[in-house]
Parts: C-alpha cells; structure tokens; sequence
C-alpha cells in the first residue's frame, strides 16, 4: 500500500509536509524576530500591521513617539526610501539591499507573504544591520561608487547651457545649513524671509562659514528658484577681466574678442539670481559701474554704447568688514548702502559648538560616500575635543581635519587620542581657553595647589563627555536616542554620561 503523498514546494514529502512547513516557517520567524536588528510588517495595502521590539527603537528617530502612532500608517509615509510597496506589487523578495533614512543606513531584506492561493498579501521588512559590518565592506564601497557617480550625475545636470554658457541651479537647501542652535535657528528664519523678498541680500561672516550654501538656500526658496544661479568670486578674478566678466563684451570688441560677443554675469542670470562673493575686493573703479547698473536695471557691454536691460536678484557676500572699508575709503559709501538693505550675519562655528556633533556626522558620511572610504564611528572623546577647538577655518577647516582622519583611519573607530594627533600636526586649531586646564601654578610651602586644576585625568575626561552628550542633545533637540547613536553610544550609556 503506498504512503499517501502531498504536493509542497519541494517536490513530494510525506502527508505531514504541511505541519513540517509550518513549523519550520515559524521557526525561521522566530529566529529572524530575534536575531535581526529590527522587523516590520505590511498588509496588502501597504500599511504597517506589526513591528517587534528591536524595530521600536527606531522610531523616536523616525519621528514617533509611540508604537501606536507608527503602526496603522502606510508604510511609504513613516518609513523614507522603503521599497515595501514595490515588493508588494511584483511579489519578488529584495534579499540585500541598503536602506538611509532619518535613523541612519541598514542592511535589509523585504520578503512577500502569500496566502495558499498563491496571492500576495502582505510583506516582511528584516533589518539584518544597523551598522553594517566590515565583511560587506566590499557591497559597501560598491554603493559608495554608484552614490558619488549619482551625485556627479546631477552636478552635471543643474548645468544648462546658454549661448555657451553654464547656469547652475541651486545646489542647496536650508536643510543643507546644518545646525539647531538658537543662532542657526535665528539665521534661517531671517533668510527665509529675505528670500521672499526681491532686494538685495549682504550675507556678512568670516571665511568657511557657509556664506555661498546659504546663498544657494536663499535662491532655491524664492520666486526666482527656476531661473538661474550665477556666481562670481571677485577675488578670484583678474582686475583687468572683471568687467567684461560682468557686463559682457560685444562683438569684435577688441583684438581677439569673440566674434558673436559673450554675454556677461548679469545677462546670464536674467530671471535668476547673481551672487557677488567676496564684494569686497571689487577694485573702486568697478564699484561705480556696479552701482550704476544695480540702479538702473541696465548695463553696457564692453565696447558697446548700446544699455540692455536685466533682472537679477543680487546677494552679495564678504569675510571683510564693509565699514571700515567705507571709513577707510576703499568700498563707495553709495554702493554699500545699495547691497546692505537685508544684511545677514553668518556666525562662527566657534559660537555655535553645539551644531558641531551634527557637523561631524554629515561631513563624515559625505566624504566617506565621495571617496569610498570607511565611514568611522566617533567615541564621545573624540567629539568632545573637536567641539572644544576655537576652528579660525570654520565649518572649511572642521572638513578638513575630518577628511585627514578619514583617511588615516583603516578600523572604523576614531578616538581622541588620533584626534588629537591630526591637530596637533594641523597646527591650525588648540582646544578652546576655556577648556585647558592651563599651567599648573607654583605652590608655597605648606599650601595646597588648586583642586580644579589638579583634578584626576578621569574627572577631566568625563566633563569632556558630559559637554558632547549636551552638545549631542541641543543638536537632536532632546531626542536621546538620536543623541546616542550620533555619539555612538548605547543609550544606556548615554544615560550614565547625562549631565
């Protein structure tokens, strides 16, 4: 007599192939709700049905403060670049892939889950990694290649040719200007009311502050965002090119010239906006042709007697002090009124350290992406000391010394004492005053040398630690588990460093 047989999707088994499968579908479940970092669930429509434990730590950085919130939701609204519903609408498994949202970079699969009629009703998010380990490495730096090509991709792309010419389009958004400190904070609201506006921006700040990125915020948010963005950097440019840089130069102006003419800065950025780096070191002559055309609408080709209109938005920027160089006659008292009718003053990294942890994170996962390299964790040391540094550079020179560790770096780990290696070669910042401890004075006889300056290395260290997670929590605005895995920390951890 034959053993009845049953049909499975392994060939034929014994009648029990079905429990056999069940059991084993369960088994593999429970082992990738507790093994995984993190598993999410979708019904048929997209929405999010269950997520299990380790999943729930994601979602303050996510946005939401409870399970409740999150689930019910679809899943393309609460969970950004998800692939669930085109898993769901093929009904093929992602097994690999790289996820980047608002809680950072996984390592994913997405499976479809079937009814017995063979119908997709829902689909299965596994988080395999939250930090993804060094034996994906080379998965990894596949990606960073294909991400850095994208990126040069669409350079490529906000260029547009016009009689010749390159027009860029705003390459950055207030979102690029990175920091919640209360002058940050105060800096964006001010730009983004001057963008609305049709005047003249001054954008005032000392060199790397971010000047140009906020330019380019302040075009991609007004009315002229779909026109062009043209810039000039004045202290780049020869004295002797400047002019026909800006008003252009007509047709067989001179020995050489082009014989179609060129149209200049202000005719290229007709509709857009024309910023002026540097304004400072426009030499005196060209101030006052400058200023003629800003208030005329119109200017005159080199070589030619001929006015042609245009409409620009001006925003200028300069690292120089304007007033002393009205005072000093150096810059026309005339055309300095004309640009500083929104003027914005773009503080110092040094006044704003608490946006440093921020800083350090997108600049690290941007130069680690261009260059393919090993994006680094950072311990709470590390951060401490970087936000101490008084940065004469700026947001420039904090680039630099990250992209020097990045590149010293082979373990995915940087502490402090290579910090304090690049910048101690750098030569260019020293920890803050107010962060040495300073020469130990002489102590007289019989006396006692100050506690503060003969406290324990380890009390030092964690006050150190203390200013990163308070640096770490202002630039998260209180979100501690934002804060902690910026830090690098277990939230335990940071609990215990909280000041």
């Amino acid at each position: 007599m034959k053993t009845a047989k049953t049909q499975s999707p392994v060939g034929y088994l014994p009648k029990d192939a079905q429990s056999i499968l069940n059991l084993a579908a369960k088994s593999l479940f429970d082992v990738f709700a507790n093994a995984s970092e993190g598993m999410l669930l979708v019904d048929r429509t997209g929405c999010v049905v269950w997520i299990n434990d380790q999943y729930r730590r994601f979602l303050p950085a996510l946005g939401f403060a409870s399970e409740q919130e999150f689930v019910g939701q679809p899943v393309s609204s609460v969970v950004q670049n998800t692939q669930m519903e085109q898993v769901l609408q093929t009904g093929k498994p992602i097994l690999i892939d790289l996820l980047t949202n608002k809680a950072g970079t996984f390592v994913v699969s997405r499976f479809p889950l079937r009814d017995d009629a063979g119908q997709v009703i829902g689909a299965l998010g596994v988080v395999l990694f939250d930090q993804p380990q060094s034996n994906l490495q080379p998965f990894l730096s596949k990606f960073s290649l294909l991400q850095r090509e994208l990126d040069e991709a669409r350079d490529a792309l906000a260029v547009q040719g016009r009689s010749g010419a390159g027009l860029r389009q705003a390459r950055h958004s207030f979102a690029s200007f990175i920091g919640n400190s209360a002058q940050v904070v105060d800096l964006k609201r001010q730009a983004r009311r001057a963008a609305q506006s049709s005047s003249p921006v001054l954008l005032l700040g000392e060199t790397g502050t971010g000047k140009e990125l906020l330019a380019h915020a302040i075009h991609a948010s007004s009315p002229r965002a779909q026109g062009p963005l043209i810039s000039v950097n004045i202290a780049a440019v020869p004295e002797t090119l400047l002019e026909a840089e800006f008003f252009g130069v007509a047709p067989g102006a001179y020995t050489g010239a082009d014989r179609k003419g060129r149209d200049g800065k202000f005719r290229l950025a007709d509709g857009g906006t024309l910023f002026l780096d540097e304004i400072g070191d426009m030499p005196l002559g060209l101030q006052a042709k400058l200023l003629r055309a800003l208030q005329e609408g119109e200017i005159e080709p080199l070589g030619s007697n001929r006015l042609l209109p245009f409409d620009a938005r001006i925003i200028a920027a300069t690292s120089r002090d304007l007033v002393k160089l009205v005072q000093d006659g150096r810059f026309r008292e005339d055309l300095f009124y004309r640009l500083n009718v929104l003027p914005l003053r773009v503080p110092p990294l040094r006044d704003r350290a608490s946006d440093i942890p921020a800083l350090i994170e997108v600049l690290t996962e941007a130069l680690a992406l261009r260059s393919a390299l090993l994006q680094p964790e950072f311990s709470a040391q590390a951060i401490a000391l970087l936000s101490a540094q008084h940065w004469r550079g700026n947001v420039r020179e904090l680039r630099n010394v990250i992209e020097q560790l990045l590149l010293r770096n082979d373990s995915g780990w940087l502490d402090v004492n290579e910090v304090e290696q690049v910048l101690r070669e750098s030569g260019l910042s020293q920890i803050a005053p107010a962060q040495s401890p300073g020469p130990t004075p002489p102590i007289a006889d019989g006396g006692q040398a100050p506690t503060r300056l003969l406290r324990p290395l380890s009390q030092q260290v964690q006050e150190l630690e203390r200013q990163a997670v308070a640096a770490a929590l202002g630039s998260t605005q209180g979100n501690k588990v934002a804060a902690a895995k910026l830090l690098g920390l277990s939230r335990a951890k940071l609990y215990q460093r909280l000041p």
